[in-house]
C-alpha cells in the first residue's frame, strides 16, 4: 500500500472585497506515524508522510535510543489504514537498552518530549559544543532564512509546514527537510544527514520556527554549535544554548538578525549587524 501523500486538494471559496470566488487549495496532510521498536510502539507522532525513514533515525537520534545511525539495523515503512508505522530492529546492546528504559517508564509518550520518565530526564545534560562549529559572517546569517526558501516546495503548495536546513559556509543550504511540526523537520534534518554521512559540526542548523528547549537539545544532540531562527528563543531555550556553548542568531529575516549567545562564531562588529 503507498503512503500517503504529504497534500492534500480541496475546494473552497475565496472572498475577497465582497466577492466570492470558487478556489482550489492544496493542504498539509497531517498523519500519525508510529515509532515501533522490536515490535513494540515507543511514540506516535503527528507527521507529514514524506521522509519517514530520515525521521525515524533523526527521531532515534535525538531521543537517545541510538547513539549512531549503524545502530538500527532495518527499517521499514509501513502504511496502514489509520496511519504509518516506522518498523525498526535495533543492534542488541540498544534493543537492550531500550527495554530497560522501558520498564522504568512513567507514564505514556508523546510529542516534544517522547518516552520520558522524569524532571531531570526533560532537562537532561548535553554535550559541550564550545569550539566546535565554524565561524560565519553576519551576511551568511541574516541570509540563511532566505536562502532556505528554495528548499520549501511542501511550503510553497500549502503555507502550512515548518523547514530545517543545513548551512555550510561557502555553499548555504545544502540539505533541508519539512514537515508540520517544527520538531520533526529538524528530526528529519537529523536523519538524512546521519544517514549521508554530514558532519553537523561543519555548519549551522537554520529553521523556520522559534527556538525551544526540545530544539536546542536536539541540535546539541547532533553536534551542531550554530542555530540560526527566523523566530525568538524561550528564556529556557537560551540558557540550555548558553550552558551547551551553542551560538542562537534569531529573528533572522531579510538582511538583520538578534545574536543572543556565544558572539565568538560570528565573524563581525555590532556596527556590522546593527
Amino acid at each position: 500500500m503507498p503512503l500517503p501523500s504529504p497534500v492534500h486538494p480541496v475546494d473552497a471559496t475565496h472572498h475577497r472585497s465582497g466577492s466570492a470566488a470558487p478556489v482550489r487549495r492544496m493542504l498539509a496532510e497531517e498523519t500519525p506515524v508510529a515509532m515501533v521498536y522490536g515490535g513494540t510502539t515507543q511514540a506516535v507522532m503527528m507527521a507529514s508522510p514524506a521522509d519517514l525513514e530520515d525521521f525515524a533515525v533523526g527521531f532515534s537520534l535525538t531521543e537517545g535510543i541510538v547513539t549512531e545511525a549503524a545502530q538500527i539495523a532495518s527499517i521499514e515503512v509501513m502504511d496502514h489504514p489509520r496511519g504509518v508505522e516506522a518498523q525498526m530492529w535495533l543492534s542488541e546492546d540498544r534493543a537492550e537498552a531500550l527495554a530497560a528504559r522501558r520498564r522504568f517508564m512513567a507514564g505514556p509518550v508523546g510529542c516534544g518530549l517522547c518516552g520520558i520518565d522524569s524532571l531531570d530526564q526533560a532537562t537532561r545534560g548535553l554535550p559541550d559544543l564550545s569550539g566546535v562549529g565554524p565561524v560565519l559572517d553576519a551576511a551568511q546569517v541574516a541570509q540563511a532564512t532566505d536562502l532556505l526558501r528554495d528548499w520549501q516546495p511542501l511550503h510553497d503548495q500549502t503555507r502550512a509546514v515548518h523547514a530545517a536546513g543545513f548551512l555550510v559556509p561557502g555553499q548555504g543550504i545544502v540539505l533541508a527537510r519539512e514537515d508540520v511540526g517544527r520538531h520533526n523537520a529538524l528530526d528529519k534534518l537529523i536523519g538524512a544527514m546521519a544517514r549521508q554521512g554530514v558532519d553537523a559540526g561543519q555548519g549551522a542548523f537554520v529553521l523556520t520556527s522559534r527556538v525551544s528547549v526540545e530544539m536546542v537539545q536536539k541540535c546539541a544532540i547532533a553536534g551542531a554549535g550554530l542555530l540560526i531562527a527566523v523566530s525568538a528563543p524561550t528564556a529556557h531555550a537560551l540558557r540550555l544554548a548558553q550552558d551547551a556553548g551553542i551560538t542562537v542568531a534569531a529573528f533572522a529575516r531579510g538582511e538583520g538578525f538578534d545574536l543572543f549567545s556565544h558572539p565568538e562564531r560570528l565573524n563581525a562588529k555590532v556596527s556590522d549587524v546593527a
